[in-house]
């Protein structure tokens, strides 16, 4: 069994980036990616804003080698796949034992989309071909056959927890010797389907989103994708390159307080963050930056900030919600994050919470609110909390 699994490799591709570096810059110069919707025929275009990749299905496609008739889902899953792979730089992945765990909330929603809207018009016409991937299932499929990895393939969808929950079992499944090198994390594009959803739900913010903001009022939807290769003991020793960070604590956990909202005391958000600390043998002072799931909303700031406020006392580290910057990414969130969060270690970063003017009445803490580098980041807590109380924390650390 492998005691350590480590981070050797990250691709990310979002509003703000289309790889790893792209993103950096934009952090560095507190540059968000929202703006008008451009990519969707919706009537919510002009009423709230959206994170959206920068590139069409075409230019992402002439990335990918797969068609650009293929689902926006797949095509963000490959290009971030990819570009964490080539990062790993990892020479014999075929003698080794590769998994590819992706996750997503929307599979090819989009595709099922353009089908309906000729369908509905007259039940003879519509292109069958874009139903066809519908599940999430197929992006896993379609993007593992083309990273060439046939040992191991799962996808995870627990609402915005999906990808988080997608590295912490890759983790394990390195662990527990049933693999060797995973590639985890996850995948969503934006769709009528979930701008309308949320729409319903009432929680989109008309303006920029502001995590941790006492006028806070929603959130922006966005889309990207991001992975993480982990690699095991042995692996990591063969490699001449330095690891990123090791994945050092994990844990879901899960109050089941309602459907979406979650519960009022954050319950599920802290047993989360504690019982990751206790898996990495760490407690909370050791932690120098949270990255918060942060989405904006009323319920889940407040439910976040209650639980940070019971597991941490008085001793508050650096923390800022990187949604503020890539929008939220629902499936793919816990994945972007997992990104950023080896890149702090890396560098040193942290990164602004963007927009932030008015501390929450009940919080004693308040987010970062400009990027930093060069700080002394050796432990990083990530944050990502689902529908229906799925609630993931990730640990990483330095070597």
């Amino acid at each position: 069994m492998s005691t350590s699994v480590y981070v050797a490799g990250v691709g990310v591709i979002t509003a703000i980036g289309n790889n790893v570096a792209e993103n950096l810059a934009s952090f560095e110069r507190e540059q968000a990616g929202m703006a008008e919707i451009t990519l969707i025929n919706t009537k919510l275009h002009g009423v709230v804003p959206v994170a959206e990749v920068k590139m069409t299905n075409e230019e992402l496609a002439a990335l990918t080698n797969f068609s650009s008739q293929q689902s926006r889902t797949t095509l963000l899953s490959l290009i971030a796949a990819k570009e964490a792979l080539n990062d790993a730089q990892i020479g014999n992945l075929s003698d080794l034992r590769t998994g590819f765990v992706s996750a997503n909330t929307v599979g090819g929603m989009d595709k099922s989309e353009d089908f309906f809207v000729e369908f509905t018009k007259d039940n003879s016409k519509g292109k069958l071909r874009n139903v066809f991937d519908h599940e999430c299932g197929s992006m896993t499929e379609a993007v593992a056959d083309k990273l060439g990895i046939t040992d191991y393939m799962t996808t995870i969808s627990t609402a915005c927890s999906s990808s988080a929950n997608a590295i912490f079992y890759g983790a394990r499944l390195i662990k527990n010797d049933i693999l060797d090198v995973v590639v985890a994390g996850g995948t969503d594009s934006l769709t009528k389907f979930t701008l309308n959803g949320f729409n319903t739900l009432m929680i989109l913010d008309k303006e920029f989103c502001k995590p941790f903001d006492e006028n806070r009022e929603g959130l922006n939807l966005g889309e990207g994708a991001g992975y993480v290769v982990l690699v095991s003991d042995k692996v990591a020793k063969t490699l001449n390159k330095k690891m990123y960070c090791k994945l050092s604590g994990y844990n879901n956990s899960n109050d089941a307080y309602h459907q979406t909202a979650s519960s009022p005391e954050g319950t599920g958000c802290y047993l989360a963050m504690s019982r990751a600390l206790a898996k990495s043998g760490l407690v909370p002072d050791d932690i120098d930056y949270i990255n918060l799931h942060g989405t904006g909303t009323p319920n889940n700031d407040s439910a976040e900030g209650t639980a940070i406020m019971r597991l941490f006392g008085e001793n508050y580290p650096a923390m800022s919600s990187t949604k503020s910057f890539t929008g939220h990414t629902l499936g793919a969130s816990g994945g972007i994050e997992a990104v950023f969060s080896a890149l702090a270690i890396k560098h040193g970063l942290i990164y602004p919470n963007l927009r932030f003017n008015t501390p929450m009445h009940e919080l004693p803490f308040v987010p970062a609110k400009h990027f930093l580098k060069d700080q002394p980041v050796k432990h990083v807590m990530s944050n990502s909390f689902g529908f229906g109380g799925n609630c993931t924390s990730l640990i990483f650390s330095a070597i």
